[in-house]
């Protein structure tokens, strides 16, 4: 019985999460769903894929309908034996987005009860961590693996501290299984950023161990750590060895070509550039904004009121008072450094507040772990605008350059200050009277200090945002003056809410100390505090009108009158949209696209796009065999453009144009006749088509017919009357398809940069292409030991511990 009433507290948190979630997200409870713009677009990405899966209920592993074609490794495959992700499904039970909201609050629970916190403040310092306003923004965008990476973080941080405190059994079983779960995720990016936290929180336990003398301890939590890590890898080899495959082929791996599109040479051989992976880097003031939100403007579609200075000159326009009011509720104030900025990366004033009383209050050394973790993310985040460190990690860092958009390792900055906030909180009711008011007040002087400094700040600002030109030259200056003078005022109006909180905040702390309040009715004043002020923070960004029916997110683009009449076309061909181009998966929902959505795009379909076709050149559309262009007419509706010219699914050539090199392929395409010539580079691809330098004519008078399509399978049909040389207007990607001719096994080989090739004897042939990639193989064997050997060491953990106790 004492035992159920140890856990009894917990019962009553774990309930609590699960109401709060279904609460904050209700429409769920109403059978809607949101419409999360990045999943409309991978909807749209891997509508083949799950077509194909639920009608042979088998997985295809390679879509058409994007790209031209890639491996769905990124699209949602599932993989045999993948028994981590269904302990992961078991855990998501809400429905979404409820369900990650949850694991943002369980996870982060199971953190603050290592550190030692007592069930009431973990419970609001997990709610205080779900509901950072980032964590709430990249659910209403969809960024969903990114939230399911960032959920299982803190239990791997928690896992990882068990371990070093020696306690190796539970904190080893939980490193494992937390670490399977957080891949299991496949946001790389993210846990990759954890690992750089984790290279911190390392860094402090073994300089604590050395400082002891206790090597053995540090050796032995080495090992138990590496022994986790393991198995939690083994349990997704599949998805980590597929994906590794595919990174070369992406534009995440290195590129082939010492040019740029525009004939300049290009720096370095990283397929993304210094430029793309900084795009998206944190102002260095507008870093202020995680305690003041609107500080630098909020969104670029922030919702302004009536009583704005926008409004008042619509009014003053003759806008009719419906007109404006909805004019203003999307405007762009946002002038921080950032492209596009959905909603700032708000943690919560309060949360910044404990965060602050936990240096003065918390004696434990721990303390500064994370608050290095949050000062290391936040300088990182500013990326191009610390040039020096952020070209040094770029060129010098392993996989750093990977990854793109580094603000958002401002996530670690967000899972460290609300730890902070609740030891603050915990530290301060255990310190002596004196000592707490000391605490308090230093708090309190920093905090306001900060807010005042902002306050004598505002005069050096120029409130002037990166479009404010081409509004001054489209609405006049009138306009952009009405908006800096609201950019000003919401620099004032939330500088003034973050001091308010603050005086909230420390004056029941106060009251506390004047033994005005109970300690826990302190706790639970505070507490509330910190979920409101950031629950009002992001009901602006996203609220119940971000929910839909639930055929609005199953089926989110509708046909056009120019795909019904594409469709009416039954043969198989691609279409390229011009408005779409490589940036939206809407065509592919409909038709087999040479665009898409993806922040890993075929690499060398990419540069096919930006050396070629942005070029206009139309000979690249052929032989894509792209049949249909969809273009926009005078009054902005698509319609359906045919090419005539297009090469079809496989034609024979009559020639080789034989280089050494990327860049000679891609300069030959320029003015390449692809019915009749294929490019191949032979000093990269020598060994897989061993005659290419030897003269030969090839018939190109045979037929080729394909006979059977599926995203997986291809069938053809030849026939000609001496020996050919076959060009398929099929993706080559080595790893994976092979070919067959009349049921052997035969080399294929690439050409035309992206294409596929085959000799074909004379006569008549059945030729197969099957997608039979050995990595799923291989993986999904890995897979299935290692969580077997995950389970006897569970099994085995919990026989021990309990033996031992």
């Amino acid at each position: 019985m004492k035992q159920l009433q140890k856990f009894y507290p917990h019962a009553l948190v774990l309930l609590g999460f699960v109401l709060i979630s279904l609460i904050y997200f209700y429409p769920v409870l109403q059978g809607k769903q949101i419409f999360q713009s990045d999943i409309a677009q991978y909807t749209g990405m891997a509508k083949e894929q799950n077509d194909f899966r639920k009608a042979e209920k088998i997985e295809p592993y390679w879509t058409n309908s994007a790209f031209g074609g890639m491996p769905t490794y990124q699209l949602g495959a599932k993989y045999p034996h993948d028994y981590i992700g269904m302990i992961d499904d078991a855990l998501r039970f809400l429905p979404r987005p409820a369900d990650y909201l949850f694991l943002y609050f369980l996870g982060f629970y199971g953190l603050l009860l290592v550190l030692k916190i007592d069930p009431l403040k973990a419970f609001f310092g997990a709610l205080a961590f779900g509901f950072s306003t980032y964590l709430i923004i990249i659910l209403g965008v969809g960024h969903n693996a990114k939230a399911h990476a960032i959920g299982y973080m803190p239990l791997v941080i928690a896992g990882f501290i068990m371990v070093f405190q020696k306690k190796y059994i539970w904190g080893g079983l939980l490193t494992m299984f937390a670490v399977a779960l957080e891949i299991n995720a496949n946001h790389f990016q993210m846990t990759y950023y954890l690992l750089i936290f984790l290279l911190v929180l390392s860094g402090y336990f073994i300089y604590q161990a050395v400082k002891d003398k206790e090597y053995k301890s540090l050796l032995t939590s080495f090992g138990v750590l590496a022994i986790a890590g393991i198995f939690a890898l083994g349990a997704n080899a599949t998805n980590l060895l597929a994906t590794a495959e595919y990174a070369n082929f992406s534009t995440r791996g290195k590129s082939e070509l010492s040019i740029n599109a525009d004939g300049t040479k290009s720096v370095g051989n990283n397929a993304m550039s210094h430029d793309y992976i900084t795009e998206y880097s944190y102002g260095i003031a507008e870093s202020f904004n995680l305690i003041a939100p609107r500080l630098f403007g909020g969104s670029n579609s922030e919702k302004l009121g009536t009583d704005s200075k926008m409004y008042e000159f619509m009014i003053s326009q003759g806008v009719p008072e419906s007109q404006a009011n909805d004019f203003v509720s999307g405007m762009p104030t946002y002038w921080g450094d950032q492209p596009i900025v959905a909603a700032p990366a708000y943690i919560g004033i309060v949360v910044f507040f404990l965060g602050i009383l936990a240096l003065f209050a918390d004696k434990r050394k721990i303390k500064y772990v994370f608050l290095s973790g949050a000062i290391v993310a936040l300088v990182l985040s500013w990326g191009k605008n610390i040039p020096a460190l952020t070209d040094f990690f770029i060129e010098n860092v392993p996989m750093y350059n990977k990854f793109r958009a580094v603000s958002s390792i401002q996530v670690i900055l967000e899972l460290c200050f609300p730890v902070l906030a609740i030891m603050g909180l915990q530290s301060f009711f255990n310190l002596e009277k004196e000592a707490r008011f000391k605490a308090l007040w230093q708090s309190a002087a920093v905090g306001f200090g900060i807010i005042v400094g902002l306050f004598l700040l505002k005069g050096s600002f120029s409130f002037a945002g990166a479009n404010d030109s081409y509004f001054r030259e489209s609405y006049g200056p009138e306009f952009v003056d009405a908006l800096k003078s609201d950019r000003m005022s919401l620099y004032s109006a939330d500088l003034l809410r973050s001091g308010f909180f603050i005086l909230l905040a420390a004056g029941v702390l106060w009251l506390f100390i004047k033994e005005k309040l109970a300690q826990n009715t302190a706790i639970i004043l505070v507490g509330l505090l910190m979920v409101f002020d950031l629950f009002f923070v992001d009901k602006k960004y996203v609220s119940d009108k971000d929910f839909v029916s639930r055929s609005e997110v199953e089926v989110p683009f509708q046909e056009t009158p120019a795909d019904l009449q594409i469709l009416q076309d039954t043969t198989h061909y691609r279409v390229f949209e011009v408005q779409g181009n490589m940036s939206s998966a809407r065509t592919s929902y409909f038709h087999k696209s040479i665009g898409g959505y993806s922040a890993v795009k075929p690499r060398r379909m990419q540069q096919l796009f930006d050396y070629q076709i942005a070029k206009n050149n139309i000979e690249i559309l052929n032989m894509l065999n792209v049949k249909y262009i969809i273009q926009a007419d005078s009054t902005g509706a698509s319609i359906p453009i045919p090419n005539p010219n297009a090469n079809g699914n496989a034609w024979f050539v009559k020639d080789v144009l034989l280089v050494n090199k990327p860049d000679d392929a891609m300069k030959a395409l320029d003015k390449l006749d692809t019915k009749n010539v294929a490019v191949f580079n032979v000093h990269d691809y020598g060994s897989k088509f061993n005659d290419a330098r030897l003269k030969e004519d090839f018939d190109d008078s045979g037929s080729i017919k394909l006979d059977i399509y599926k995203p997986n399978y291809l069938k053809y049909t030849s026939e000609n009357s001496g020996k050919g040389l076959a060009v398929f207007s099929e993706m080559y990607y080595e790893n994976g398809w092979n070919a067959y001719i009349d049921g052997q096994k035969t080399t294929h080989f690439p050409v035309d940069y992206v294409l596929r090739a085959l000799r074909i004897p004379e006569g008549k042939h059945t030729i197969e292409f099957k997608f039979e990639p050995q990595v799923i193989q291989t993986g999904s064997t890995i897979t299935l030991f290692s969580f077997i050997g995950m389970l006897l060491l569970l099994g085995g953990g919990i026989y021990f511990r309990t033996k031992k106790e």
